[in-house]
C-alpha cells in the first residue's frame, strides 16, 4: 500500500534552482510549484523564467509514473515589489531590500498554501549560494506562524545542492539567468562582470 505523501507548495524562483529541489523532495512530497516573483524585471525576463519552469516540468513529469508536479503562478505585478522596497533601493545586495523581497514571496506562498489546503510550504531560494538560508528560514517560519501552516526549513545548497542544480541545468538545457531578479541585482551583476 502506497503511503500518502504530504502536499507541499514549493515557492520557485527559477527552473535551475527548482531542478535540484524537485529531485530532492519528490520521493517524500506531492509537489506543486508556485512561481511568485514580483521582483523580476523586466516583464519579458519574468515570462522567460516562467516558460523555462514549464519546460522543466515537461521534462520531469515525462519521466514520472506517479503523481505529476503542477505549477501555480500569479500574474506579473512588479509594483508590489517596487513599493515594498522603495526605502531600500540604495542598500547593498543581501541587505534590507533582499530581506523584504524574501518576506513578500514567502508570505504570499504561506497565504496561498493555507488557502488551497496544502500541508506544508517552502522555497527553492536557499539553493543559491548567494541566499542566506538562516534568514529565509526565519522569515518562512514567521509566515507559517501567521498563516498557521507548516514550513519546511531547508538549506538546499548543502550537500552540493547548488552544484547539482548546475549539472541538471546543463543536462536539461535550461536558461540560467545572470541576476537574481530586480534591477539592483542586475546592475550589481553587470558591475561585477565588468571588473
Amino acid at each position: 500500500m502506497q503511503e500518502h505523501k504530504k502536499r507541499i507548495l514549493l515557492h520557485t524562483c527559477c527552473a535551475p534552482c527548482a531542478s535540484y529541489v524537485i529531485e530532492l523532495l519528490k520521493p517524500d512530497y506531492d509537489i506543486t510549484l508556485f512561481f511568485y516573483n514580483p521582483n523580476i524585471e523586466p516583464e519579458d525576463e519574468y515570462i522567460k523564467r516562467k516558460n523555462e519552469l514549464s519546460k522543466l516540468l515537461l521534462i520531469v513529469n515525462s519521466s514520472q509514473e506517479s503523481s505529476q508536479i503542477k505549477l501555480l503562478n500569479n500574474e506579473y505585478d512588479n509594483d508590489i515589489f517596487e513599493t515594498a522596497v522603495l526605502p531600500y533601493h540604495n542598500q547593498p545586495e543581501g541587505g534590507e531590500r533582499c530581506t523584504e523581497c524574501f518576506r513578500i514571496r514567502l508570505y504570499e506562498t504561506a497565504k496561498r498554501a493555507k488557502a488551497e489546503k496544502y500541508d506544508i510550504f517552502t522555497s527553492t531560494l536557499s539553493v543559491s549560494p548567494h541566499k542566506n538560508a538562516k534568514l529565509l528560514n526565519k522569515i518562512g517560519q514567521s509566515a507559517a506562524n501567521e498563516y498557521k501552516i507548516d514550513y519546511l526549513e531547508a538549506d538546499f545548497k548543502k550537500k552540493d545542492g547548488y552544484l547539482h542544480s548546475i549539472k541538471l541545468t546543463k543536462e536539461y538545457n535550461l536558461y540560467r539567468q545572470s541576476y537574481c531578479g530586480c534591477n539592483n541585482s542586475k546592475l550589481i551583476n553587470q558591475r561585477n562582470n565588468s571588473k
